[in-house]
């Protein structure tokens, strides 16, 4: 299943998204609130701890390292995850659920009220949030629900179901920054809960580290850098076994990125030279006709 609280690695992705916000001026995707959500405090404490542990010495090395390991994966994702999202929502009133929300924002940023919305995360992580939100004197939306849950003595299936959570209406199911440190049996688990939860016609996306013999220095770089943290990665998948998994839940791939068109949809062109990672994918699937068994 789905990480039970948000890792520190997720706190970087947030800092990256909450950087790349404020200093970059070809945004990727302006997740602009994404400081506000980690407060002054927690920018400036991960910060500080970037410098310090990889010998970060000025703001501009700090931005060049930032862009290089920890921005352009959140980045591409999420921005791939929203624009699916928003196409998805063009049928009229559908739900989204984001596995593992952590600091994610979307709740705030959304202006499409047709859009219910359904934040799963372990308690913990959403208990901090919600101080947050509360510190910052947000209002939520009445279109969005807290979903804690505890997945060491529980699945989302039936605290969904206790949020709101309606079968029958269409449903877009994020989970992004997983697939990294679980293997693929564990996944699936995942990906048959939605499967159980869903209608016809409903769309699960995800990022995908793809397995690879020879590992470019950048991707080998980071492993270290996740390791040292104590959350390593897993080597990746195939993207045979993937789609076998996929199909047997009865779901279709959509749209699939490889690394050289998520290089070519977001990042050409630009100025500061960051780059799309060089082994993960983004995947969009469709559940279709109901499980298809090989």
């Amino acid at each position: 299943m789905i990480q039970d609280q948000e890792s520190y690695t997720a706190k970087l992705c947030a800092f990256a998204r909450a950087w790349h916000s404020n200093t970059a001026r070809q945004k990727i995707f302006d997740d602009y609130l994404a400081f506000d959500l980690m407060g002054w405090e927690g920018y400036e404490r991960i910060k500080a701890e970037v410098m310090q542990r990889y010998g970060v010495a000025t703001r501009d090395d700090l931005g060049r390292f930032v862009n290089e390991y920890f921005a352009p994966i959140p980045l591409a994702r999420l921005r791939f995850t929203e624009s699916r999202l928003l196409k998805f929502a063009q049928s009229g009133k559908v739900q989204y659920v984001i596995c593992g929300a952590g600091a994610d924002s979307f709740s705030f940023r959304n202006a499409n009220q047709d859009i219910e919305v359904f934040e799963v995360d372990h308690p913990d992580t959403q208990r901090y949030k919600r101080e947050r939100i509360r510190a910052l004197e947000w209002n939520i939306p009445k279109n969005v629900h807290f979903v804690p849950v505890d997945f060491e003595k529980e699945t989302m299936i039936g605290r969904l179901l206790s949020a709101g959570f309606s079968p029958e209406k269409p449903t877009f199911f994020s989970i992004l920054g997983v697939t990294y440190y679980l293997t693929l049996p564990v996944f699936t688990e995942t990906l048959r809960q939605i499967e159980l939860l869903a209608s016809l016609g409903s769309v699960v996306v995800f990022d995908l580290p793809l397995r690879s013999g020879d590992r470019p220095p950048r991707v080998a770089a980071l492993e270290q850098i996740t390791a040292d943290l104590g959350e390593p990665m897993r080597g990746g998948y195939d993207h045979a076994e993937v789609s076998r998994a996929l199909y047997a839940l009865g779901f279709q791939i959509d749209t699939y990125y490889t690394p050289r068109m998520v290089q070519e949809h977001y990042f050409a062109d630009r100025a500061d030279g960051m780059h799309a990672w060089e082994n993960v994918c983004l995947l969009s699937a469709t559940l279709t006709n109901g499980r298809c068994y090989e």
